[in-house]
């Protein structure tokens, strides 16, 4: 409905108190009946001076709608340049005509905030619905607004992820052996990092609209597609990995606390107790993980009906550990732990902690003795230190009020099968504690150190995307994101804190350090603590892992859909795809097949550091993200969320990267590894992809700097490396007419310095624009196919010499501005009935001289080799007539760099006079090629002062004949364009003259032109000329300075051919145009005659300055 104001008629200052006046005028606006309306009322009537005496008219809001396209939008897009708008409707409307042409392209205001106002922001991968939707048509039901608040959003999801399996599995273990202290720094540490992160995240997902995806989104969209591919598979296995770890916890509350004996594999021997529970997670965990992956499969809504009772499972379970706190202050729970000395003993096969008992007033031995005993005699032989030691009886939740902290205090670190001991207690010798394996003591099941429960706990801190994830259904995501989040993990920090605390507070130090209660029949150790019974916890902490477990194999296979459907990662397009319903069927099994990996390792304690590097990696680049788009202050850069800085995201990054060599060092680098290969993948084979990143911001910044500092001073000698403007030629079509010289560029450079691939196109940039753009992209294809690094620059002029003009002047941009120009020996100048082609040339030599630019022209440059050719053995020969800087001897050592030309030699030749010492001459330029370190034949060359033989002359001669006839051929043309100009002239003034004096006497007499008498004078003129003209040409003797000019080519031409006819390159100096434009054509033949019987010939000017030296 378009909202819109409508003028209403008020008498004397009050509202008029007939309706029927507004719903006239309202018709009128919106091409409706009014039954007020006066017949012939214009629109423009409204705004035309009424009588003073009526009414003053007044607006007043209507919503009715308005035919004039404010109301109603004709684009079917909000954005600018749509390529779906419907090119058919017109814009009708009167008062906004002056932008109605724009319209086609430019939506209007009201449009582009309707079609925003009802934007709905679905999660990623879910095209196949929005397709299945526009199928539909009229059918199309309406989009149910998202509803979620912050409460049910972002902060329960966020606590469902955070709490889970190591608080009910790990956390009492990892207080006891490290020590409330240290524990309460790696829960520090921990939360810290997520806190940090965070903050980083809220801002980023306060930065506009961000659609499910998470932290994948948010990472690809901040730095580049090649980070967030890199990043987003980091998450990605994190995820699934995550899912391993939950399984495993499932599996080990199973067969531990709920029903050991479904147990397959049993050791018979106390020392295959570990091997023997680490097969029975393989098994037991390989058929949850298919039943899970079987549930995802057919129904994810269960899935997430089910979320709930799963986080009723982690609440209750929390809220009766901190009753069993509170009980502990009045009544402890009876949970005796039986020491034998000061070692802990296992409790499950003897039910009372006595050598001997009395049964029917009989002394007996107890179970406990034949455990320690080769039988249940007094006189048996038993273990020496369960006779020298008494057996006593500890409780293991002693209670908040005992003084346990103290004890608790510090850690208990030790290796693998160190027994669990009670300092306090007094011990006797005995045995040496190795040998005890067999003994029912409580043993420590892997070597325990402090990095080692840094990585084991921090998966207990993950969780905190669960918000971002869910932000398609949010009502408020930029509000919900920051606040649910944060409060989440705020929540759940108080929770690891004050939980650190009371365990140390409430429960004996050897009971803490029982991972698997052992000591208390096998009962869970949290469990004992809380109230009313350990059950609560059991089966609290089972669901809880189940319910972790199946979000996992939900969220990973989606994550994977989304950079599956991004296309940034070519090999993974087969998981974008999925059922009807947009299920990622194939992702799912992708994750199920890695989620089986982690279950083989089978170890929670192995498995906990993987998942906490892939995720430590995403949370780094968050923060990284973060840090990047507010130093570089992007002007897309506007989080709602005010509360982050720099300072903070490096702080969190740094943290995260602490963290990750604290946990696991070796597992650092294989993640990072494993980050930078998918990184360089994507950036050699992923699709292009421009999402504003932040990465490109920095590059941008970066290239300023760089560029700001390269102009402060010219570049050393010793620095300098042709840096290109390649003139190339296109043909009618805009296709490149001689793709090899891009070639010998990539060639002659090898992927280094500058280069800038020019054209020029004739005409006005108002109607060559769409040619233009053609040939842009035509160059660009032919630079990919020729491997050529570099940046393309198409030029619109009036002519192409002003064009070329601008291309020297003005290509590149401060320091990275081109230093030689490269183009393609004008071949058919003399085939071209325009003399422009060559002159263009020539001035083009002359305007790089200017510029103190050099200048490098291919011959036969279609026969130069490309980039997949081999030359075999060879030679690059080097015609060193005048010194040029020293641009002659450099590029045949850039050339031989590339593969094209690396087996080849180089030649250098030198001519000399005969005034010269040919021998002294070829010593030093070994000498000097010795300095320069370069490796070269050396030839020195005898010219000897010939008299000037009759071929030159007749050479000479010919070129000037020629060279007179154009321009005998262009003066008739301008004699004849001339001749007619003048005739119309004189017929214009006889005529006027007429008019003017008809009746006047003549003072003299007007001859009268007649068609033919026009033409008969024109022939007898002509050909008096062309006589005259002829008679000059073959009487004309040749210049003398062209003479010399001619000698000195030939005989350099002869000398060149002679000795480098077989060479795979000639490189030889290019003389410099005369002065004189007059002798620009001979300039021309000079050069042709110079070359003639080449093929690959690369005449090379320098640019007046040394390129290359002698010193390091």
């Amino acid at each position: 409905m378009g909202d819109r104001f409508v003028v209403v008629p008020v008498d004397g200052g009050e509202i008029a108190q007939h309706p029927g006046s507004v719903k006239a005028q309202a018709a009128r606006l919106t091409g409706g009946d009014g039954q007020d309306e006066e017949p012939g009322l214009e629109e423009d009537a409204l705004f035309k001076p009424q009588d003073p005496n009526a009414a003053v008219p007044i607006l007043e809001y209507n919503r009715e709608p308005n035919k004039y396209g404010d109301g109603v939008p004709k684009e079917n897009s909000p954005f600018i340049n749509n390529t779906d708008n419907d090119k058919s409707s017109s814009y009708d409307g009167t008062n906004m005509a002056l932008f109605e042409e724009e319209m086609d392209s430019n939506p209007m205001v009201s449009s582009l905030l309707d079609k925003l106002a009802n934007y709905t922001n679905l999660t990623q991968g879910a095209q196949e619905h929005e397709e299945a939707d526009d199928d539909e048509g009229s059918k199309k039901k309406a989009i149910k607004s998202p509803q979620m608040g912050t409460f049910m959003g972002v902060y329960l999801p966020c606590l469902q992820n955070i709490l889970g399996v190591i608080l009910f599995l790990r956390l009492t273990w990892i207080v006891g052996t490290a020590g409330i202290l240290e524990s309460l720094a790696i829960v520090g540490l921990c939360c810290s990092c997520t806190m940090l992160t965070a903050i980083s995240m809220s801002a980023i997902a306060t930065n506009g609209v961000v659609p499910a995806g998470g932290s994948y989104y948010m990472i690809s969209r901040s730095l580049g597609p090649e980070f967030g591919g890199a990043v987003g598979l980091c998450f990605y296995l994190g995820t699934t990995f995550a899912g391993s770890m939950y399984i495993l916890g499932t599996i080990e509350i199973l067969l531990t606390y709920i029903v050991p004996k479904a147990a397959i594999f049993v050791a018979e021997k106390k020392e295959d107790q570990g091997d023997a529970l680490l097969n029975n997670m393989r098994v037991y965990g390989t058929c949850c993980l298919t039943l899970m992956s079987v549930v995802v499969f057919v129904g994810v809504k269960y899935v997430n009906k089910l979320a709930l009772v799963f986080l009723a499972c982690v609440i209750l379970s929390i809220l009766a550990i901190y009753a069993g706190v509170i009980k502990t202050i009045f009544e402890p729970p009876d949970f005796p732990v039986c020491m034998l000395g000061n070692r802990t003993l296992q409790n499950h096969n003897f039910d009372k902690c006595l050598k001997m008992d009395m049964v029917d007033n009989v002394t007996a031995t107890t179970q406990l003795w034949k455990l320690f005993c080769n039988g249940p005699d007094f006189n048996a032989t038993c273990d020496e230190y369960f006779l020298n030691n008494n057996v006593t009886q500890i409780q293991g939740i002693p209670g908040l009020t005992s003084g346990v902290i103290s004890e608790n205090m510090w850690s208990e670190y030790g290796p693998l099968g160190m027994l669990v001991e009670n300092k306090k207690l007094s011990s006797v010798g005995g045995s040496d504690p190795t040998q005890d394996i067999d003994l029912p003591y409580v043993v420590n099941d892997i070597a325990s150190f402090f990095t080692l429960l840094v990585g084991i706990y921090f998966p207990s801190v993950t969780g905190i995307m669960a918000g971002s994830n869910r932000s398609g259904d949010l009502r408020d995501a930029q509000r919900s994101i920051p606040v649910g989040t944060i409060l989440a993990i705020f929540t759940t920090s108080i929770i690891y804190f004050t939980c650190v605390v009371l365990f140390g507070a409430c429960i004996e130090g050897v009971l803490l350090r029982d991972k698997f209660g052992d000591s208390v029949k096998g009962n869970l150790v949290i469990g004992t603590l809380s109230w009313p019974s350990p059950w609560v916890i059991v089966i609290g902490s089972f669901f809880s892992c189940c319910g972790a477990g199946l979000q996992s194999l939900t969220g990973a296979p989606r994550l994977l859909q989304a950079i599956a459907r991004d296309g940034i990662v070519p090999f993974l397009q087969v998981f974008g795809h999925g059922k009807a319903n947009g299920e990622p069927t194939w992702a799912l099994l992708l994750t199920a097949g890695i989620c089986e990996i982690g279950i083989l390792i089978a170890s929670l304690d192995a498995v906990a550091p993987i998942l906490s590097m892939f995720f430590l990696m995403c949370y780094l680049f968050v923060n990284l993200a973060c840090a990047v788009q507010t130093l570089l202050r992007t002007p897309n850069w506007r989080p709602r969320f005010k509360y982050y800085h720099w300072a903070l995201s490096f702080l969190g990054m740094s943290l995260c990267l602490a963290l990750m060599f604290i946990s696991s060092w070796y597992y650092a680098i294989v993640a990072m590894v494993i980050a930078g290969c998918i990184y360089k993948y994507i950036e050699y084979r992923g699709a292009e992809k421009e999402w504003g990143d932040g990465i490109r911001g920095l590059s941008l910044n970066a290239a300023r700097f760089a560029l700001i500092r390269l102009e402060e001073a010219p570049p050393h000698t010793k620095n300098w490396r042709p840096q290109c403007l390649v003139l190339l030629n296109l043909d009618s079509d805009q296709a490149v007419k001689h793709p090899r010289l891009l070639s010998f560029t990539s060639q002659l450079k090898a992927g280094k310095g500058l280069t800038i691939v020019g054209n020029v196109l004739e005409g006005t940039f108002l109607t060559k624009e769409a040619e233009a753009k053609k040939a842009e992209q035509n160059i660009k294809s032919s630079m990919t196919a020729e491997r050529t690094k570099g940046f393309c620059h198409v030029v619109v002029s009036s002519n192409l010499r002003d064009g070329v003009s601008h291309l020297i002047q003005s290509a590149g941009l401060g320091g990275m501005k081109h230093n030689t120009v490269l183009m393609a020996w004008p071949g058919t100048w003399k085939q071209s009935n325009d003399p422009q082609s060559w002159r263009n040339f020539i001035e083009t030599v002359r305007e790089t001289t200017s510029a103190h630019q050099a200048l490098l022209v291919a011959k036969n440059v279609d026969s130069f080799p490309t980039n997949q050719d081999r030359l075999g053995e060879g030679t690059i020969d080097v015609w060193w007539v005048v010194h040029d800087g020293g641009l002659l001897m450099l590029l045949p050592f850039l050339l031989r760099q590339h593969k094209v030309w690396r087996k080849c030699k180089m030649r250098i030749f030198t001519v000399a006079q005969m005034d010269d010492n040919s021998i002294q001459m070829k010593k030093d330029l070994q000498t000097f090629l010795y300095h320069l370190r370069l490796n070269a034949e050396v030839e020195v060359v005898e010219m000897h002062d010939n008299d000037i033989s009759a071929f030159t002359y007749e050479k000479t001669l010919v070129m000037e004949q020629r060279s007179q006839m154009l321009k005998q051929m262009q003066l008739s043309k301008t004699e004849r364009e001339r001749e007619a100009q003048l005739i119309h002239d004189r017929n214009t003034a006889s005529r006027a003259s007429m008019n003017d004096k008809s009746e006047a006497v003549p003072d003299r007499v007007h001859m009268t032109w007649t068609k033919d008498k026009l033409f008969t004078e024109r022939n007898r003129n002509r050909e008096c000329n062309s006589n005259v003209a002829m008679r000059d040409l073959f009487n004309m003797k040749p210049n003398q300075t062209n003479v010399r000019r001619m000698h000195t080519a030939i005989k350099l031409n002869e000398v060149v051919v002679n000795k480098s006819q077989g060479a795979h390159l000639v490189l030889l100096n290019m003389p410099g145009p005369p002065k004189n434009r007059g002798g620009d054509e001979n300039y021309m033949e000079f050069l042709e005659v110079l070359l003639e019987g080449l093929n690959r010939v690369l005449l090379v000017r320098g640019g007046g300055r040394e390129v290359i030296t002698i010193y390091s």
